[in-house]
């Protein structure tokens, strides 16, 4: 008997018919004979209700740290809800199913509550389960910490659980649900031309998650290509007895035809901060970043000119707009132990990205994007690249346009 994970996200199980919808999946695949761990999101937009709770709250006094704490018992229970009533509705169908929470599995993660990592999974008793024929239900995002108490996982995080269980189970595969129907060359909701990807590699799919695809989340994906779990995104929406192809996300040793570029990727969720006249010696760069990295405000692409003193340098860098207010506050607090001049900052930009398995062996990628932006007259103000993909800063004004010329430019609004 194979076993298999299913995934259903927030849009998936937003209310009782959705949950029964999901429970039609599950039904199919238990009918064909599998052993079956299902990982459910909490329901549309209760993750942000409980959050709003926890601000009205208010941050307790004196440790921040302990905010965070409770709430992840606050806004885990969104995810334990569902988890209940989908194991009802498939105990009213006559099956046998039970939810299953991260503490019960158990899901270990680090003493990070908020944003924890897993630190270790203990199948055992939750594969004898399914084998036995009973429908495991878990609660994703989250799991136990070190204290005892129970950790998140960040925005997405059911993906992790789900990804991870599959890992730990060796599943055959792990099927993630969602309100789209696979992953798309570009946003659809950005051009009509955007087209369904029938397979695509980890490492794209990892890169597309990394500059802001939010289909999957980042370390879901990390998890699947080191333990070689095939990923399906598919259609919740869809009809359980004819449901979509969905997008197979696997090695790229399965995929015969490599396409020069995959996908256009934008993210709009970026902001510029540029430290001016910083002295241009040893150490000045690593208080910045160390800084930074002790409050958790993640760093992208990072440039250093010279500046127009001689002597001193600017270093720009790039995070996301939600961390740029803590960032500016965190570097102003240590503007004298840094001793630079002033600090800018911009959230009027976004990073769009052509990533591309096979950009590794042709070339003339970079020219086609350069150039297009060019006759299209938009400025780029930073550039990144790695082997399978090329990131430019613009003008987030320009941005729509911009994913629209390049989709085009590369051929991905052609048929294959």
């Amino acid at each position: 008997m194979t076993r298999i994970v299913m995934k259903f996200g927030g849009t998936s199980v937003a209310n009782l018919d959705r949950i029964r919808a999901a429970a039609a999946f599950v039904r199919r695949e238990v009918d064909a004979g599998h052993s079956v761990a299902v990982a459910v999101s909490a329901m549309a937009g209760e993750t942000n209700r409980l959050i709003g709770l926890c601000d009205e709250a208010g941050p307790p006094a004196p440790a921040l740290d302990a905010r965070f704490v409770e709430q992840d018992a606050v806004v885990s229970s969104g995810e334990q809800v569902t988890s209940g009533l989908l194991a009802l509705v498939m105990q009213q169908l006559g099956y046998r199913a039970r939810s299953w929470q991260g503490w019960q599995i158990p899901l270990k993660t680090d003493e990070r509550h908020g944003s924890a990592r897993i630190a270790d999974l203990d199948s055992t008793a939750l594969g004898e389960a399914i084998d036995s024929g009973e429908i495991a239900v878990v609660a994703g995002f989250q799991g136990v910490a070190p204290d005892g108490r129970i950790a998140t996982f960040g925005r997405g995080g059911t993906d992790t659980s789900a990804a991870a269980l599959a890992a730990a189970l060796k599943a055959e595969r792990c099927d993630i649900y969602t309100d789209v129907d696979g992953v798309y060359t570009t946003d659809p909701r950005l051009t009509k031309q955007a087209r369904r990807i029938d397979k695509i590699s980890y490492e794209e799919m990892l890169e597309m998650a990394s500059v802001g695809a939010k289909v999957l989340q980042t370390r879901s994906v990390e998890l699947a290509m080191a333990w070689k779990v095939p990923l399906r995104v598919l259609s919740s929406f869809d009809p359980p007895d004819a449901p979509g192809p969905g997008t197979l996300i696997c090695d790229e040793d399965d995929i015969v035809e490599q396409n020069i570029v995959t996908a256009v990727t934008p993210d709009f969720n970026e902001a510029t901060v540029t430290v001016l006249a910083v002295p241009d010696e040893p150490g000045r760069a690593a208080a910045i970043f160390t800084r930074l990295a002790d409050i958790g405000v993640n760093i992208d692409m990072i440039v250093q000119s010279a500046s127009r003193e001689p002597g001193f340098a600017n270093i720009s860098f790039t995070t996301k707009e939600d961390d740029l207010d803590r960032a500016v506050e965190a570097l102003n607090a240590v503007k004298d132990k840094i001793g630079y001049n002033a600090l800018q900052s911009d959230r009027n930009v976004a990073k769009i990205s052509v990533i591309g398995l096979g950009m590794k062996s042709h070339a003339g990628v970079a020219s086609t994007m350069f150039q297009t932006l060019a006759d299209k007259g938009i400025n780029i103000q930073n550039i990144f690249t790695s082997e399978i993909k090329i990131s430019v800063l613009i003008n987030s004004d320009a941005a729509e346009y911009a994913v629209r010329a390049l989709h085009e430019a590369y051929g991905l609004d052609k048929a294959r």
